[in-house]
Order: structure tokens, then C-alpha cells, then sequence
């Protein structure tokens, strides 16, 4: 298995497996949606791909069989994050036929590994329970605030 950083002429494969993130983990989009995501998203990544996100893969010959997303943002500084640079991590998916071989984990050690050259503060995610007990072994915690969590939808 070769571990690396995707690149642009992955981005057909980038975009068969958020799709099958999404629909993992939120069951089947609605054909708008599906439809939306397929045309759009390959544009996102031509101008967002090893630039502000960086796609980590694990592939065999054939193809991609898991990645992670590592988003940064820069933001004004707070004690919170110092440097003003913050990473969400996104889109953690293997395959089902290769789960259970420490893929995830290894695309986690090199997306946090570049988090450190990349001097961010912090890394944020939003862990589903399988993922869960992986991020908690790796030294993500519990987030804990006073803050409420809050969304707005553009409803248009």
C-alpha cells in the first residue's frame, strides 16, 4: 500500500469516495444533491487541492482505498489558536473491503505530522462512532465549551 498526498489527477477518485462518505454516513442523497456534488466538487478540488486542503490517500495498484482531508484556515489570532491556523479534518474514509488494516490511522499520522510543519494551532473534526476511539488514540479530546454550536442555512 502506498501512502501519499493525492494530486490533481486523483480528483475523479477524491470525488467517488466523498460521495460514498456522504452517503455512508447520511444514507442516500437525494438525486439533486448527488447530481450538484458530482459536477461541482471536481471543480472545488482543482482550486482548493494542495492549496488551502490536502487529500491524503492510501492506494494499491489499482486504486484509492481510503483518504482523509485536512482543511486550513486562517484566522485572526486568539489565545485559542495562537498562529491563527486551525485544520478541520474531513471526509476519513476507507473502503469496506480494506477497514481493519490501519489505513485511516496512517493517513491520521501524516495529516497531523503535516498539521506541526504546518505550525497549527489546532485540529478540529467531528468523529462518528467508529471513528471515535481511532482520533481518541491519536490525542484528539472531547471539545468542550460554553458556546453553543450553531448552524444557518441559505435556504435559497
Amino acid at each position: 500500500m502506498i501512502f501519499e498526498k493525492a494530486a490533481i489527477g486523483d480528483i475523479s477518485e477524491l470525488v467517488t469516495l466523498r460521495i460514498a462518505y456522504l452517503e455512508e454516513d447520511g444514507g442516500t442523497m437525494d438525486n439533486g444533491a448527488l447530481v450538484s456534488i458530482k459536477t461541482n466538487l471536481p471543480d472545488y478540488f482543482v482550486k482548493h487541492l494542495n492549496n488551502d486542503i490536502t487529500a491524503y490517500v492510501a492506494r494499491n495498484e489499482q486504486e484509492i482505498v481510503a483518504c482523509a482531508l485536512l482543511l486550513v484556515i486562517e484566522k485572526p489570532m486568539s489565545p485559542a489558536f495562537i498562529t491563527g491556523k486551525t485544520g478541520t479534518v474531513l471526509n476519513v474514509y476507507t473502503k469496506p473491503n480494506y477497514r481493519h488494516n490501519g489505513y485511516a490511522r496512517c493517513l491520521m499520522k501524516m495529516l497531523l505530522s503535516d498539521a506541526v510543519d504546518k505550525n497549527l494551532s489546532l485540529i478540529e473534526l467531528k468523529a462518528t462512532e467508529d471513528g471515535y476511539s481511532l482520533y481518541k488514540s491519536l490525542g484528539f479530546k472531547d471539545d468542550v465549551s460554553d458556546y453553543h454550536l450553531m448552524k444557518w442555512h441559505n435556504n435559497k
